[in-house]
């Protein structure tokens, strides 16, 4: 193994590690990870809210024994892989040591480490848009036309992962126009590589259409109840939190295009940043959407600051890198749930001022929203398992959730693991069990919920109880109630199939 080798190792062995010891004890899997844990378990070629690559993980974590351990893995995995395609485009640069331990550096510890802390598509997205530029490079090095299809099946997997990638494309298409590179739009390679690309993600385009593309729903629903509370400052401000210790290395690379002869061949990687980051503020886009975009300059500024600003001055060189740690450590004690919940609310003035306590309804929390989003969970699966005990008409009974992230909860931490709640909720919708007749109801509302005496089902059964509450003040779904309904007087299956139909309970 040569020194090289050995060093890109021991990065990836503490990126790996790194992620088993950011989240405290206290803390479950976030809502968002039971939705993808789901989706494993009804493969398909789209979901509502996201393309399918993500439930094949889900998938194989599943066949794995579906452990916390593997839900943490894979998305460390992916960041790991990121960390790698950087090490590598630093290397085809002309990066020596310096610069590929500074560029690993400044990509370990980062708002990557977050971004890889919980399994949700964001860390493949990350990875499609580092390895996606890195084949670009490629190409615009040497020529050779099988990068732009190693492009395309980049493209394609990472569409298959999450639409973000189309944003890539959207600022990198103008950018290669603006530049001397525009002649690779008379390239016949070029359009075969683009149908390859088309090719890969056409199942997943037959299942939009044959659904009748509900991502266009889900983005309309997502613009009304999130995005129009996105502020394109705060969205600027938030772009300096993601890499805030390695800022001069992306500077560096930023001012490398235009005054290092070798890099000004590559200004198009910086009008491509410019295109899309102007597309995000213009859509009001969440800040994260754009962290894909880092990376590369990571590479492009480490190789600038090792061949020409450090060259002589060699005390600057192992000074960059332990200012990186350094200046990582007020990040690390808010961006990651090291501490107990209790502990973060009651000492949260870093979380304000930061603007951390800030949720999708624009207004001030206890906690982080993720952090609260990873709290409460298990308790609520104990509470629908001590009544589903009681049931004796097990095969009869349904657990009917409010939210996604209740079912996915219940799901995966019930005893019963067939217990198979669902919600009027994002795809599960999709999966309901209606083959036996419903005739008892484990409710989950939440603690918003309008209608606490349960008017609404009392004349459609015969005994309605409330069995139980979230009490963990600082969860998200603190509140959140569970009833038991038994014994149905009418046809509960014809009533949630209607309800289906509408996508609501009434």
């Amino acid at each position: 193994m040569n020194k090289r080798t050995l060093i890109l190792s021991l990065f990836v062995i503490v990126k790996l590690v790194l992620h088993y010891l950011i989240i405290a004890p206290g803390y479950d899997l976030h809502r968002d990870e039971y939705l993808h844990l789901d989706q494993g378990k009804h493969l398909a070629w789209g979901y509502l809210s996201v393309p399918p690559f993500t439930s094949w993980n889900s998938f194989i974590i599943l066949q794995s024994g579906n452990s916390e351990f593997w839900v943490r893995f894979f998305p460390a995995m992916y960041g790991a892989l990121t960390l790698v395609v950087i090490w590598k485009t630093i290397g085809l640069l002309g990066g020596n040591v310096f610069a590929l331990i500074l560029g690993a550096t400044a990509i370990t510890f980062s708002a990557l480490l977050r971004m890889n802390m919980l399994f949700q598509p964001n860390s493949v997205d990350i990875l499609g848009w580092t390895l996606f530029y890195y084949s670009v490079l490629y190409y615009l090095k040497t020529d050779r036309n099988k990068w732009l299809y190693i492009a395309a099946i980049v493209f394609g997997f990472s569409f298959l992962n999450k639409y973000n990638i189309v944003f890539l494309v959207a600022g990198l298409v103008p950018a290669l126009w603006i530049t001397n590179h525009r002649k690779l739009f008379y390239n016949k390679h070029l359009y075969t590589a683009a149908f390859t690309a088309l090719l890969i993600i056409s199942p997943n385009l037959i299942w939009q259409f044959q659904n009748n593309f509900p991502v266009i729903h889900h983005m309309k629903l997502l613009a009304e109840t999130q995005l129009v509370n996105v502020s394109r400052p705060g969205f600027l401000k938030e772009q300096l939190l993601f890499f805030t210790a390695s800022l001069f290395i992306i500077l560096a690379a930023f001012i490398s295009f235009f005054i290092y002869p070798p890099f000004k061949k590559y200004q198009v990687f910086f009008w491509s940043f410019v295109f899309t980051l102007t597309l995000f503020i213009y859509l009001r886009a969440k800040s994260y959407y754009a962290v894909g975009l880092y990376p590369v300059f990571i590479a492009f500024g480490s190789v600038y600051l090792e061949k020409v600003f450090i060259k002589r001055l060699l005390w600057l060189r192992p000074a960059s890198v332990i200012f990186i740690l350094i200046l990582f450590i007020p990040m690390f004690r808010v961006a990651f749930p090291i501490k107990d919940p209790s502990a973060i609310a009651s000492d949260s003035t870093l979380f304000k001022k930061l603007g951390l306590l800030r949720w999708e309804d624009g207004k001030d929390h206890k906690l982080p929203q993720d952090y609260a989003d990873m709290l409460g969970w298990r308790e609520l699966a104990q509470i629908v398992d001590s009544s589903y005990a009681e049931i004796s008409d097990k095969k009869h009974t349904l657990v009917l959730c409010d939210n996604y992230g209740q079912a996915g909860a219940i799901n995966y931490y019930s005893r019963f693991r067939n217990i198979g709640a669902v919600t009027m909720n994002a795809d599960y919708i999709n999966w309901f069990p209606l083959q036996e007749e419903v005739k008892n109801i484990i409710l989950v509302q939440s603690a918003d919920d309008d209608d606490k005496s349960r008017e609404k089902e009392k004349p459609l059964f015969e005994n309605i109880f409330l069995v139980g509450k979230i009490r963990n003040q600082y969860a998200r779904e603190c509140g959140t109630s569970v009833y038991v309904l038994l014994d149905a007087k009418v046809s509960i299956n014809k009533i949630l199939k209607s309800d289906m139909e509408e996508n609501k309970w009434d």
